[in-house]
């Protein structure tokens, strides 16, 4: 249905940003890889401009570019041009706690947007996309927060797109890894893994018991999410192999409640992989930690008995 803030527009501007980031890493001298890291970048960005208008073949091969790019070491960090350290302690000790309005800012418009705004329209279109209310809510609350928050350091966007670049470079490749492993669930999907699994799953395993099913379930998905980094890329392989056939199919599962706990049992996954790069060795780069694999150590004895209290929810909920 049409309406006025439509998803489609924050993603043109989510790929202008990557394309300026491309052009400013082109720029940057200092950065001993900035041919190539600027070509992943302008990747990055096409996927985003061009969209649904962009071939299936040429995103592939797009996405085994990048992919390529990163593997070998292509992606590197510059020095963006950032203000100086002294002028920026001077400008938080003369904002104090405002400093923090715009990160708030955007939870709380996108909340007010998608709850109490949902079904404002004018000139019969809907204000927000209604097939993605929160996303496009939260589009508008982000370009919100930088309007204010240009407003209050005084500042310009152009400083934005500059701190922009600087928390990407830190970041590299893996922020986009969340998306790769994504599409790598959905191939997993295609290529039948799911019914590989339903069959291993139902030869092997005494699926009689619905304990040992839920079990296999939320561990499958734990599993799956440590190998393949994503609990969105485990979801359609664990779901379409056991918790649709087996839960859903035999012990009558409430569907809502078996994909909300299996997804709660992936991210325990996440909690302990490195393939969850973004999650779990970006912090560590960005604290200069002197174990890289620290995060996950001090996150494992939480997730495996949030795994094993997802097991039991499940069990009794479902």
């Amino acid at each position: 249905m049409a309406a006025i803030f439509k998803l489609e527009y924050f993603y043109l501007l989510l790929g202008a940003m990557l394309a300026l980031l491309s052009v400013l890493t082109v720029l940057d001298k200092s950065n001993p890889r900035r041919w190539s890291t600027a070509l992943f970048w302008a990747l990055y960005a096409t996927a985003y401009l061009g969209g649904e208008a962009l071939p299936p073949a040429w995103a592939g091969a797009l996405m085994v570019t990048m992919a390529l790019l990163a593997g070998f070491g292509g992606v590197r960090m510059g020095q963006p041009a950032v203000l100086p350290e002294a002028e920026r302690r001077t400008h938080a000790q003369r904002l104090g706690h405002r400093l923090f309005i715009p990160a708030l800012v955007i939870p709380a418009v996108t909340m007010a947007c998608s709850t109490l705004l949902k079904d404002v329209q004018f000139g019969g279109l809907f204000l927000f996309d209604q097939k993605h209310l929160t996303l496009a809510a939260l589009g508008v609350a982000s370009v919100l927060a930088l309007a204010i928050a240009c407003r209050t350091l005084r500042t310009t966007p152009l400083q934005g797109a500059r701190e922009f670049r600087r928390l990407v470079d830190a970041m590299g490749w893996a922020i986009v890894l969340p998306h790769m492993l994504a599409v790598l669930g959905l191939l997993f999907s295609e290529a039948g893994v799911g019914k590989a699994v339903a069959h291993v799953s139902t030869s092997y395993i005494n699926m009689d018991w619905k304990l040992v099913a839920v079990s296999v379930y939320c561990g499958g998905m734990a599993l799956f999410t440590i190998v393949m980094g994503n609990g969105f890329a485990a979801f359609p392989v664990m779901a379409g192999g056991v918790g649709i056939p087996v839960l859903v199919g035999v012990y009558h599962a409430n569907p809502a409640v078996m994909a909300a706990i299996g997804m709660f049992s992936g991210y325990c996954g996440t909690l302990m992989t490195p393939m969850a790069a973004n999650f779990n060795l970006v912090p560590v780069a960005l604290l200069d930690l002197p174990d890289r694999h620290a995060v996950i150590k001090a996150q494992i004895p939480t997730a495996l008995p949030l795994l094993a209290a997802n097991i039991l929810l499940l069990y009794f909920l479902m």
